[in-house]
């Protein structure tokens, strides 16, 4: 690829640098009688022009790339742009003009990769490298290409007040955070990234807002509504057109002018809408229609409703709206399975049931209509049978389950190495998609607590309620357990949570790095080029004894691969050998041991038959 182009998507807010060197302001301000662009450099103080639907607009030629500026409101105060392409230099302050056609791609001809070559890994831009930037997850690429991941994804970068933040408290969301560094260094990363063959995904907040830095309310309130409680306040009025733009603008900015690859869209469940068509049919329609269709662009979603409709297939195999869901079904499972934990995520899986795995690696959901105890005995679900096993990405950790626990425990401090070791196993060669968090790969046991900076009351705040959210758990019942619990705005948080890279890990770090490279070769090899095209319906599962599974599925060329696992802590007695050549075991002597019917406690083998030819 030696293309050299440039990339702009034309936003119909914000600033905008036109052809003839101006720069073109637009603010939604419906509740304003007045409102002008300040340039702070030189104090130029510019009306803005008003015009229908609350719409204020003005153009200069003294505000070119690199000026910083801000709204004024009609009673005096400033306010930085709700579609800031920058900040200059935290949420609160001034936004700076950018111009997007300033950064020289040179991987313009990428056009992603197919879904089912997918091998997520999922950082956080602030903890992932020593540096805690842009530039050091680009240092790293190397590393993750060795490794056999083809798509990073990146907690949200959306502009966030101070220094930290796991990303979902953004207030900016056309801005990349400048703790990170610039949008040019973001582009970079991304722009190596291609030329290694990774996709780069990110995730996207589209059901809230943070709680410090969101102007918005002072001059368009009716962007959010009270018909509707959510965890963080008013809800966002997606029945208005000037609010749907807005979402939809930032999907297509970061996938257009940005080149991601996908978007993981944050819990969609509690993006509430009652408007026709709902906004996330509407986002996904606006997006298949407006990007190039030789571009692979994923859309995937954190949908806590299990809502298949989303995911569903096209007669002809077309693009679906939506590529695929986080099955938060199948971590939950393997977590209850590991662990025995049956509190807060999962109370609907209060026994160690093989089985529901079973469920999960050839159904999708677990639940698909069922009552849900953690729903208060409410249905949860939709029938998931009928997607195929690419319309999933399965896990064992994630930021999510790990930084909600009340000190940030990793799987590595919570469960015997060989049990991890078969779960990754069960993961890695699955037909699903399969992802992996953040140093998981060399066993890192540094916690990941949630972090943020905030300061005063809320700081104050949020401490005490992450605190009393776990009183209702037995174990942080007395006052002095919960006040260890680390506090998200200290420093000591956020710096406990970085990586600590292998280059000083002991042998046994190295040992399993090395067993998740051997396992996605065999992915990479073996797995993947029979995953094209694979239909629904293709998996059948059988337990045996009180742990035992064996799942086998049909791959798009007939070839059978056969999953044979023994989850649980004793010997289990009653399995059959699968027919088919052992492609893998997660110890020595598996497949003899299964031979004679019994397989050891956590352990788990893979088979491969070739196609039967008639």
């Amino acid at each position: 690829m030696t293309s050299t182009t440039r990339f702009a998507h034309q936003m119909p807010f914000g600033a905008n640098v036109i052809a003839d060197g101006s720069t073109h302001f637009r603010l939604w301000a419906p509740v304003q009688s007045a409102v002008s662009v300040v340039l702070e450099d030189s104090q130029a103080v510019i009306p803005m022009e008003p015009s229908a639907e609350g719409w204020f607009e003005a153009a200069t030629d003294k505000a070119p790339p690199g000026t910083p500026y801000r709204y004024q409101l009609a009673d005096g105060f400033r306010v930085p742009d709700p579609a800031s392409r920058c900040q200059a230099e935290d949420a609160h302050g001034a936004s700076l003009v950018y111009d997007p056609f300033e950064y020289s791609w040179q991987e313009a001809d990428w056009r992603g990769r197919p879904f089912h070559e997918t091998v997520l890994y999922e950082l956080h831009t602030g903890s992932f490298s020593p540096e805690g930037s842009f530039d050091g997850v680009r240092r790293k690429l190397d590393y993750l290409a060795r490794l056999g991941i083809t798509a990073i994804e990146l907690m949200p970068l959306a502009d966030f007040p101070g220094r930290r933040n796991w990303g979902y408290d953004g207030v900016l969301p056309f801005a990349p955070d400048r703790a990170y560094g610039t949008p040019d260094d973001l582009k970079r990363l991304i722009d190596e990234a291609h030329g290694r063959e990774i996709m780069v995904f990110l995730d996207v907040v589209y059901n809230h807002f943070g709680p410090d830095g969101n102007y918005i309310n002072l001059y368009a309130p009716n962007f959010f509504t009270n018909r509707f409680e959510t965890p963080w306040g008013a809800a966002i009025d997606f029945s208005i057109r000037q609010v749907r733009d807005f979402f939809i603008g930032n999907a297509v900015y970061w996938l257009e002018e940005y080149r991601f690859d996908g978007l993981r869209l944050d819990a969609v469940h509690a993006i509430l809408d009652d408007s026709s068509p709902h906004i996330l049919t509407e986002l996904a329609e606006t997006v298949r229609q407006t990007l190039p269709d030789d571009r692979h662009v994923h859309l995937v979603l954190e949908n806590d409703g299990n809502e298949a409709r989303y995911l569903k297939r096209t007669p002809d195999g077309g693009v679906p709206l939506y590529t695929a869901q986080w099955n938060d079904d199948y971590h939950h499972v393997h977590h209850v399975l590991l662990t025995g934990e049956v509190d807060g995520y999962y109370e609907d899986f209060t026994e160690r049931r093989v089985d529901l795995l079973g469920r999960a690696l050839t159904e999708g959901y677990v639940y698909q209509g069922e009552p849900s105890a953690h729903r208060g005995g409410q249905p949860r679900g939709e029938p998931s049978a009928d997607l195929p096993p690419t319309a999933f990405v399965n896990f064992v950790q994630n930021h999510d389950q790990t930084g909600n626990r009340a000190f940030g425990e990793r799987l590595t401090t919570l469960t015997e190495p060989e049990a991890l070791l078969a779960a990754t196993a069960a993961l890695l060669l699955a037909p699903q998609v399969p992802m992996l968090f953040m140093g998981e790969e060399w066993g890192a046991a540094e916690p990941f607590t949630f972090f943020c900076d905030f300061e005063g009351e809320l700081a104050l705040s949020v401490r005490e309620g992450r605190r009393r959210e776990f009183a209702k758990f037995e174990q942080f019942a007395a006052p002095e357990v919960r006040e260890r619990i680390p506090d998200p705005s200290a420093d000591a948080t956020f710096e406990a949570a970085k990586l600590q890279w292998p280059e000083d890990a002991d042998a046994a770090s190295s040992e399993r790095l090395t067993y998740y490279t051997n396992l996605l070769r065999l992915r990479r090899e073996q797995i993947v080029p029979r995953l094209a095209g694979l239909p629904p319906r293709m998996g059948r599962r059988q337990t045996w004894g009180d742990s035992g599974l064996t799942v086998t599925w049909s791959l798009s060329d007939g070839t059978k691969l056969s999953l044979l696992a023994n989850l649980g802590n004793s010997e289990c007695a009653g399995c059959t050998l699968p027919d088919g050549l052992e492609l893998f075991e997660s110890r020595a002597g598996l497949a003899a041991a299964a031979a004679n019917g019994r397989l050891p406690a956590w352990s788990v083998a893979w088979f491969m038959a070739a196609p039967h030819r008639g």
